[in-house]
């Protein structure tokens, strides 16, 4: 009793550090989806500096590519980098501390995947989880697009996923009740569900998209995901041009596979958010290139759409860097680079078009650098001839 005792002490605190000022979040999720100003972030030497968090896996030689190609385009972005790893022994207070620090500098920030260990060592939430908390990235995009010139099951598509990663089941209150029995705690909050909600329509009608379908299970969680799903419908009354649509996350998933061309964009909780993301990554040739970002108000965060680490594929030269360079045109884009913006996710797409140069995940026999490579003569036909 007492263990449940504290874990509903904690459940309360998290409510109510999530209530405070959830209204001025859920009143500037728009602004999100705004060109931040750039006076704070633009150095006087017209750099621009970005966070880098490697992260585990392949995460580290995805980077490298990155810097390649930025290096290759003449991009004014210059990388503050820090490793931050559960499972390299390079995670402490301090090291988060010192993220932290630089992300209230830049804004900005790329990172790979920084892999949770599945063990329990005295500590719930992990590394990642408690960066994405204390940075408030309430919302994470994911972008789903074929890409010309590859072929997969289902082509032409273009839908978006838009995620609640804050809480959910991700929320780290587990407790053993009796011995034997676990009981995980799902936080669903008003607060944070209006603001998903609205950042979701707030995304669709600045991106000219028609419809927005919110993923639940409120036939079984009838009061987590009950209330999840009355505030999006409230929200949606809000904006009367956008059409708004329900299915229970089960036969979305069937519906993903077979008609994956009735979405536009779709909003949800936390977890239902991870499934879905690598479902459609999937659709549209896997992890390897899709890319994503998170938002908070005041910080953006640029990475893979779907979180994998690639353990096994750590210092072979095979990884697929389309997702990570996708990611960082993205995110030069967020800077108002367009024109490097432009060039890169072009050269990328250039790339794939032509298949002469691809990697393992997409067919090929091509080396991470040989794609690299190839993305920079498209950026420059005679670059180091």
């Amino acid at each position: 009793m007492a263990a449940l005792s504290g874990v509903r002490a904690v459940a309360r605190s998290l409510l109510l550090s999530q209530s405070c000022g959830a209204w001025r979040s859920l009143s500037t999720s728009a602004a999100v989806l705004q060109k931040p100003a750039k006076a704070e972030s633009f150095s006087s030497e017209g750099v621009f500096p970005v966070t880098m968090i490697p992260g585990d896996g392949v995460g580290p030689e995805l980077m490298h590519s990155v810097k390649e190609v930025f290096k290759a385009a003449g991009v004014p972005v210059q990388f503050d980098e820090h490793h931050l790893s559960e499972v390299q022994n390079m995670a402490s207070e301090e090291i988060l501390d010192q993220v932290l620090g630089s992300m209230d500098k830049s804004k900005v920030a790329l990172i790979g995947k920084i892999h949770t260990p599945m063990e329990y060592k005295g500590e719930l939430a992990s590394y990642d989880m408690r960066l994405r908390r204390k940075l408030d990235l309430f919302a994470n995009v994911v972008r789903v697009n074929s890409l010309p010139g590859y072929k997969t099951r289902h082509n032409n598509l273009d839908l978006v996923i838009i995620r609640e990663q804050t809480e959910g089941e991700y929320s780290s209150l587990e407790h053993e009740s009796a011995k034997g029995v676990i009981e995980c705690m799902k936080i669903i909050t008003r607060a944070k569900s209006q603001r998903i909600a609205k950042f979701a329509f707030d995304f669709a009608t600045k991106k000219g998209r028609s419809k927005v379908t919110a993923v639940h299970k409120a036939n079984i969680m009838k009061l987590g995901d009950g209330l999840f799903l009355r505030c999006c419908k409230e929200v949606s009354e809000l904006y009367p041009k956008i059409k708004f649509d329900t299915m229970i996350i089960d036969n979305c998933c069937m519906q993903l596979v077979q008609n994956p061309y009735q979405f536009d964009v779709l909003v949800m909780p936390n977890l239902y958010g991870n499934i879905i993301d690598n479902l459609a990554a999937g659709l549209v040739g896997g992890a390897g290139v899709v890319p994503g970002e998170s938002y908070s108000a005041e910080y953006a965060v640029f990475e893979m759409g779907a979180r994998h680490p690639f353990a096994q594929a750590v210092g072979r030269n095979i990884a697929n860097p389309t997702a990570m360079l996708l990611s960082s045109a993205n995110m030069l884009r967020h800077l108002n680079l367009e024109y490097h913006s432009t060039m890169i996710s072009d050269a990328v797409r250039k790339v794939i078009k032509v298949g002469k140069v691809r990697t393992q995940d997409m067919g090929g026999y091509s080396t991470t650098s040989d794609f690299v490579k190839s993305v920079i003569d498209h950026l420059h036909p005679h670059y180091g001839a």
